[in-house]
């Protein structure tokens, strides 16, 4: 027996028995107990049955299409966000991707993405894909509604022919600070903006965090407001049926509802959107931040809610539905400033 051998038979062995002490765990916190991957205990088989499929995520993402309805799955440490839909209008030849279907709305960053499985844990089969460290990056469950004979051809055309192990791999740090070194020429750049795709390069401009940012701009820019705000959203959605969008990222991934909610309903720490082609799951006792952020566009004033952990990191963000070329919506423009303490700009 090889030493790669023994590593994987002592992963089941300890993993057997935290499952056999705490059987509810799901594998993100076994692996988080267990100080392992995510994608290593796919690849060992601990808990679930795997399969490892080869290529690039450009090529499988383009494949996508073949397979029906299915349920897309995106998170972070926080916020889970979840999406039925067909894969449609998906472009994936560079290391950013787009799907921009009316169902499945996301934007790929692969440029970490590693390690490509389909997965069958508790009779679920899926398409679980990893960045380098071995982080869940996103997740295609097969529903009722699925192409059954699709989905297996799909794994049995992307199956890998040689099995590649996992070996994790860290990511380089991001060259930021918390508070920008000119906060007057931020603010200056800020208020000149034109579109809100050109948020992210002016904080690479300034290497300035997010959250520095927006603790550096003034409140009629960024102001914070009370944590029960996204309750508060959320409410209004549900009762007047305003359309929102609702975007879930990590590393490698944007993960995007819009339309209505409607059923909304706590479990503990979690509060959650259980409508029929769209749940949300938000851990609302880790934010430990909400902001309303606002931008100027060449369509007039957008604005956000945005929620941020301890760690700086955001959880999860809502617009108003809008289209480029749209104004903002006065309804959703109006729930937000009711939500501030102070002016915002316009």
């Amino acid at each position: 027996m090889n030493m790669e051998q023994q590593s994987i038979d002592s992963l089941r062995q300890r993993h057997g028995a935290l499952v056999e002490e705490h059987p509810k765990l799901r594998i993100r916190e076994r692996a988080q107990r267990l100080r392992v991957s995510e994608a290593e205990l796919v690849a060992a088989g601990c808990g679930v049955a795997s399969r490892q499929l080869g290529g690039t995520a450009q090529a499988l993402f383009r494949d996508l299409g073949t397979l029906g309805s299915v349920m897309a799955l995106s998170r972070n440490d926080h916020a889970v966000h979840e999406r039925h839909g067909q894969y449609q209008s998906i472009e994936a030849n560079g290391p950013v991707g787009i799907v921009l279907g009316p169902d499945i709305d996301l934007r790929m960053f692969f440029g970490g993405w590693k390690h490509f499985y389909a997965v069958t844990e508790n009779g679920r089969d899926s398409i679980q894909f990893f960045d380098k460290a071995g982080e869940a990056v996103h997740k295609i469950y097969r529903t009722d509604q699925t192409d059954a004979t699709a989905w297996s051809a799909y794994i049995d055309r992307h199956a890998a022919q040689e099995i590649a192990p996992v070996r994790v791999e860290g990511f380089d740090r991001i060259d930021e600070a918390d508070s920008p070194a000119d906060g007057e020429a931020l603010r200056a750049h800020w208020r000149a903006l034109k579109d809100t795709h050109d948020f992210f390069a002016m904080l690479r401009q300034f290497k300035v965090s997010r959250l520095g940012a927006l603790r550096a701009v003034g409140p009629d820019l960024a102001q914070r407001v009370d944590k029960r705000a996204v309750e508060t959203v959320l409410e209004h959605s549900a009762a007047t049926g305003l359309s929102i969008m609702c975007f879930v990222a990590n590393r490698g991934i944007v993960q995007i509802h819009t339309g209505a909610v409607k059923k909304l309903l706590r479990t503990g720490p979690w509060f959650n959107v259980l409508d029929e082609t769209f749940n949300l799951h938000l851990n609302t006792e880790a934010v430990a931040s909400s902001w309303v952020v606002n931008k100027p566009t060449v369509d007039g004033w957008v604005t956000s809610l945005e929620l941020y952990g301890e760690d700086g990191g955001m959880i999860v963000q809502f617009f108003g539905e809008r289209k480029p070329g749209q104004p903002e919506l006065p309804e959703w423009r109006h729930l937000l400033e009711s939500l501030c303490p102070q002016a915002l700009a316009a």
